[in-house]
């Protein structure tokens, strides 16, 4: 049940000119594509369709470590309908590897598979079927080689090298070429802060690897075309990126490699690496046909890159009145066999380390592993949510030692705006961390246990078990549990970070319509609503086209880091207000004789006139273009950041913080270790609310996966095979709608006056406290510690 609230206290400083055209900024703007979706009619990029499509099929590896001794394919080769099989030494280019930040990944294997799923092989057919025939017939004999798996195999002085030669490995000041990247942060003196703690307490804890589980699998269509080129219709988050990766393994040129963005069904990181866009291109290119790639969810288990698990070690310190004097930690992530995003999510797992509090002491180390396990990279959080579920443990542990309520002892120890990070870096916005615990701890608790009065008449789906009728009640522990957390917004640590937007402006049968063309990949997150909204605010219009996503735009970046509303929402914000600017321009010359208005007012566009800002009507835009068609393409950059120091960890690193609370009230079963979470309550600020509708479905949204992690969500991988376990969704289980509990949300709107608008980046931010919060409920209501996610019965019922 979606509840909000929205506040914005008095006084509260916004840069946001108000303006009343119709389905602008501000206003609950209905999706264009939310009827198509929720009655199936929408189309996702594996709804494609061409006329002599061949479909292409991807042969990977059965084992994680190995030497590919020899591939036989002439069976393969020989099947009926079969028309390419490749392998590694068919790929037309000298460059035959990928990455997004090192290239380290290759197309194909070669001569030696390092982790399970690896693609090995392409085949392209007249069938998926006989594809998949073909596939099982090509004959791969393996060497097993030793595997790699944790920490301890991976830094021993004896490990095989996930990559041998690596040229990159002091990068992050790097001890071992198992290591991806390291990231110390150090300020202030740990050794002589900890002499004045009164308490100190520490924790070791374990997060398991969850899977963006987006419900749409990797999909695509490459056609060749003419010129040699290929045109790619994909479901991705970078179209960009993926261009400046596909190009080089095919040998082309960028501009011969058209991408145009087709339906995507749910990403959450897991579209920000390469899947089958390389794959496709290649079968299509050898073959002259188009080439159709589609996952079956098996396969999406082993096409994309998961959430790192990690290890953290931490320690804190506090004085009997309650404030934190230091904190130390150590964070071990694995990034599995390639790199993907795994140096960045270093750099915001450390960054982000110390949480949304003052602590002026801290020593902080964070590495990521290169082992045999499934590649690890972007998903919702991005380091930041592993770094919450330790610290606000931490928090935790902490006020129960000092006798303290849990909500009291952070927000004494809360940051503001003026905070200094553990990096040196002044958090130069609002920062309401104590507001928004007070929110949420002041918010009505749901009904005590409504089955105890129900009797045998109690709705099982509202107990621990639910639909499988395992209590009435008996056994039934209420908990209570809260966290907070602090996520950044936007590309980090120097990163040239922009967005384009193209936007034109003409008359068309008597009324003015904006064109919005820009390259940003539209995942579920509503973008595509707030471009129109915008382009109506800024030029005063009713009728907004969007523009096909694709690469004949410059980059919008990634659709990641809750940042595309900031960036290329400011993107098209800048085109419009420039395309103002030239309606003005044209309006002077043509009417500027007739009203001195045009001259010395200021000039708004509203609903399809020129107004002064008294309201007084100029004249209209189709009169002031008649013809003439107005068409601006504009870069948008947000400013700098720097690098962190590799030693110490200083720097201006980030753009801008966003943050979230939660409180989680859960019931247990404490027989048979199960849970039902009855409500996760959240307030967070958000600067300015673009569509409050899409706002509150964010927020609900992030919450609702940082509960799977919280109770359901984990990757199995077998520690003596690093093989996967439970690569579908019989087997890895996600939130249904009967496992999802009553999400209030309760807004604030605290502009950041460096943002567009004053808007704060807000997709991620509630995936980060929703976790621990359910964590913090559950060890409430049964008293047990719970250092590892996510929670399942036998660590309740003491059966592990």
């Amino acid at each position: 049940m979606a509840q909000n609230t929205r506040t914005a206290p008095a006084g509260t400083p916004t840069n946001v000119t108000q303006k009343h055209n119709q389905g602008g900024i501000g206003e609950s703007t209905l999706r264009p594509d939310g009827t198509l979706k929720v009655t199936g009619e929408f189309a996702y990029s594996s709804d494609m369709w061409h006329e002599d499509m061949l479909w292409g099929q991807t042969l990977r590896s059965t084992v994680a470590h190995a030497e590919i001794v020899s591939i036989d394919v002439s069976e393969a080769l020989a099947t009926s309908g079969v028309y390419a099989v490749l392998t590694y030494d068919d790929l037309p280019a000298e460059m035959k590897n990928y990455g997004l930040e090192i290239q380290d990944t290759p197309v194909l294997a070669n001569g030696r598979v390092r982790h399970h799923g690896e693609p090995v092989a392409l085949i392209a057919a007249d069938h998926p079927e006989t594809a998949r025939r073909a596939a099982a017939k090509v004959k791969i004999d393996y060497r097993e080689l030793p595997l790699v798996t944790d920490e301890a195999s991976a830094l021993a002085a004896d490990a095989p090298l996930i990559h041998e030669g690596r040229d990159d490995h002091h990068i992050g000041h790097v001890p071992h070429p198992n290591i991806v990247h390291r990231q110390p942060i150090i300020r202030g003196d740990v050794a002589e802060a900890r002499k004045r703690a009164d308490v100190i307490v520490e924790g070791e804890y374990v997060f398991g690897m969850q899977d963006q589980a987006f419900l749409g699998p990797e999909s695509g269509l490459a056609v060749p075309a003419e010129d040699g080129g290929v045109d790619l219709y994909v479901a991705t988050q970078w179209l960009h990126s993926d261009l400046k990766q596909i190009a080089p393994v095919l040998g082309l040129p960028e501009e011969k490699v058209r991408m145009t963005l087709s339906g995507v069904g749910g990403a959450f990181g897991g579209r920000e690496d390469i899947s089958m866009q390389i794959h496709a291109c290649l079968l299509a290119l050898r073959t002259g046909k188009p080439v159709k790639i589609v996952y079956n969810r098996f396969e999406s288990f082993f096409g994309h890159v998961h959430r790192h698990p990690a290890k953290l070690w931490y320690e804190h310190g506090a004085t009997k009145d309650g404030k934190i004097t230091h904190m130390k930690c150590r964070i071990v992530l694995d990034g599995g066999a390639y790199a993907s995003a795994s140096p960045a999510v270093v750099g915001n797992a450390s960054s982000l380390s110390v949480g949304p509090y003052v602590i002026d002491d801290v020593d902080i180390e964070a590495i990521a592993l290169y082992t045999n396990n499934p590649p690890c990279g972007a998903m919702r959080g991005f380091g930041a949510v592993q770094a919450c579920f330790a610290y606000e443990a931490q928090m935790d542990k902490l006020a129960a030692r000092l006798d303290m309520d849990p909500v009291e002892f952070r927000q004494l120890n809360a940051m503001e705006q003026g905070t200094i990070m553990p990096t040196g870096q002044v958090v130069d916005s609002p920062a309401p961390v104590a507001e928004l615990l007070r929110r949420v701890k002041a918010r009505p608790m749901p009904p005590e246990r409504q089955w105890e009065t129900a009797g045998e008449g109690a709705d099982v789906r509202a107990l621990p078990g639910g639909l499988s009728n395992t209590t009435h009640g008996e056994g039934v522990v209420r908990g209570v549990g809260y966290a907070v957390g602090i996520k950044n917004v936007g590309f980090s640590e120097g990163f040239d970070d922009y967005s384009t937007a193209r936007v034109s402006l003409e008359v068309i049968n008597g009324e003015p319509v904006a064109m919005v063309h820009t390259a940003m990949a539209e995942v579920g997150q509503g973008g595509v609503t707030v471009h129109a909204q915008i382009a109506r605010t800024e030029l005063g219009v009713t009728q907004v086209t969007i523009h096909p996503a694709d690469t004949q735009v410059g980059s919008a970046g990634s659709t990641s880091a809750s940042r595309q509303t900031y960036m290329t929402g400011g993107a098209v914000k800048n085109t419009c207000e420039a395309v103002r600017e030239r309606v003005l321009e044209i309006g002077r010359r043509k009417f500027g004789s007739y009203h001195p208005a045009w001259a010395t007012a200021e000039l708004l566009l509203e609903s399809g006139k020129v107004v002064t800002d008294g309201g007084e009507v100029l004249a209209s835009l189709a009169d002031v273009l008649e013809d003439e068609t107005i068409d601006i393409e504009l870069e948008f950059r947000h400013r700098p950041t720097q690098a962190f120091d590799l030693v110490t960890g200083q720097g201006d690193g980030h753009v801008q913080y966003t943050f979230a609370a939660h409180r989680a009230v859960v019931e247990v079963d404490t027989e048979l270790g199960l849970v039902k979470v009855i409500e996760l309550a959240t307030a967070q600020d958000v600067g300015k609310a673009l569509n409050m509708l899409s706002v509150v479905g964010q927020i609900q949204g992030g919450t609702t996966q940082g509960l799977g992690v919280a109770v359901m969500e984990e990757i199995i991988v077998d520690p003596k095979t690093a093989k996967v376990r439970n690569p579908s969704f019989t087997d890895y289980l996600i939130p249904t709608i009967l496992d999802t509990p009553t999400i209030p949300v309760d807004v604030l709107e605290l502009a950041d006056p460096n943002a567009p608008y004053g808007l704060r980046g807000l997709g991620e931010a509630p995936t980060l406290s929703s976790t621990p919060a359910v964590l913090a409920a559950i060890r409430q209501a049964t008293g047990l510690e719970l250092n590892k996610t996510p929670v399942r019965p036998e660590a309740l019922t003491g059966t592990l």
